[in-house]
């Protein structure tokens, strides 16, 4: 039986709100950049205007929008409400940069970064703060496929990287992946699982952020037919040949590394080309926890498994934290990143929170912050997340399964609500040469 864990209830270090931490300087003041007497603005910068995916992460702004006004109607936080700044980074390299140097001259933090061309992280690190020291801006991103992001020390990834970032420059390096699905479709379906496994082929970073995801499942025996790779932007026809892979090969398995509208594309082809055995395990990540899935795919879609580090938003009624990302995000707009935005915001509260316990209002600083959040061992969002090392970087070996059934999702996976599957086992380390 593998260990659950409850986190129903569970409260991390540092949730008190902002009234309860008084400045012992007097009335409030502005401290550093993006913070007034009343005020602290941070930007949340993500991909969702472009061409190739429209809306990409469209989620991530709204998560960290949802995040500020649940965190505002509970008392803001260091006496100030929080405003938020929403800057497109477009799926481009020069306007991920262009976002960054706007926000460090206007913004305190960055939270809930989703720029898939953030390639390089010297004005992360290089930001100014209000003295003019080179002090960097606190980064609490989502969406990290470039190592040079995930290994930055200014960076804290809500979910940490999945690379041990002593070995990003080692042959092969080392990893880390949560991977527990692996072992409940065993024990359901049996040893004998083999399939094919999807990788994105439009940007490297992407592709093997993808190849580290898929080769943890492979190394817990569910074998691989094919890896295939896909561009987003190829026609449902372009999935024939995996199709026929699976139809060739009796493949009982799939899983698909990608956007969720390629997963509806994958399942829509498998259909016309006879690939309709009921036993076959679809298998999808924290991409395919979208209501535009459920719409885009429709019947298509049925018995899909969807892999989840956070209690999702059908079970706000057992946690405090989750029924505020319910009360405060449109419904159309909660998937997963809007899930993982929202605890980023959380996790900016907490650090704030622990700042000023020391330092009072008026000694709010991203100096104060980065203290802070170098000191966050067992962060939960209030019980939405399994206990996560953010500061140490670990990734956390907790998640639960939802199965798309009825064209709903649905816990399948610890069966009792509001837990996770926290069972070490599920963190697979691993070595593999993975391009840059």
């Amino acid at each position: 039986m593998l260990a659950i864990a409850v986190v129903v209830g569970l409260v991390s270090v540092g949730t008190a709100s902002g009234a309860l931490a008084q400045s012992s300087g007097g009335a409030n003041k502005a401290t550093d950049v993006g913070v007034t007497a009343s005020t602290i603005r941070i930007a949340v910068v993500a991909d969702v205007d472009n061409s190739l995916q429209p809306g990409l992460f469209g989620g991530s702004v709204a998560g960290v929008q949802a995040a500020a006004r649940y965190i505002n109607a509970n008392g803001g936080v260091a006496g100030r409400k929080l405003v938020v700044d929403f800057i497109d980074s477009h799926l481009s390299d020069s306007e991920s940069v262009n976002a960054i140097i706007k926000a460090c001259s206007q913004d305190f933090a960055l939270v809930g970064t989703s720029a898939l061309f953030l390639n390089n992280v010297d004005d992360i690190t290089g930001c100014k703060d209000m003295t003019g020291a080179a002090t960097g801006i606190p980064d609490l991103p989502v969406v990290t496929t470039e190592v040079v992001q995930q290994c930055d020390p200014d960076s804290f990834p809500i979910n940490p990287p999945q690379i041990e970032c002593s070995t990003q420059n080692a042959h092969p390096q080392t990893y880390r992946a949560q991977a527990g699905r692996a072992f409940y479709f065993q024990q359901k379906f049996g040893k004998s699982l083999h399939g094919i496994y999807m990788l994105t082929g439009d940007l490297q970073s992407a592709k093997s952020a993808n190849q580290v995801t898929a080769s943890s499942v492979v190394k817990l025996g569910i074998k691989a037919d094919d890896t295939i790779t896909i561009s987003a932007v190829a026609p449902q026809s372009a999935y024939t040949p995996a199709a026929q892979t699976m139809k060739n090969s009796n493949s009982n398995f799939a899983e698909v590394e990608l956007a969720y509208s390629q997963t509806v594309d994958l399942r829509k082809e498998a259909s016309l080309q006879g690939v309709v055995n009921p036993n076959i395990v679809w298998s999808c990540t924290v991409q395919c926890y979208n209501p535009q899935f459920l719409t885009q795919g429709g019947t298509s879609v049925e018995g899909e498994y969807v892999s989840l580090g956070f209690l999702p938003d059908i079970e706000g009624k057992y946690n405090k934290a989750v029924a505020g990302f319910d009360k405060y995000i449109d419904p159309t707009k909660r998937d997963g990143f809007a899930a993982d935005a929202f605890a980023s915001g959380l996790l900016l509260r907490d650090a704030i929170n622990a700042a000023v316990a020391k330092t009072g209002n008026n000694g709010l600083t991203r100096k104060a912050v980065f203290a802070a959040l170098n000191n966050i061992h067992a962060f939960t969002a209030d019980g939405m997340l399994g206990t996560t090392d953010i500061a140490g970087r670990v990734p956390s070996p907790c998640y639960m399964l939802t199965q798309v059934k009825n064209g709903k999702f649905v816990r399948v996976y610890p069966t009792k609500p509001g837990t996770l599957d926290c069972s070490r086992r599920n963190l697979v380390t691993f070595q593999l040469d993975v391009p840059d």
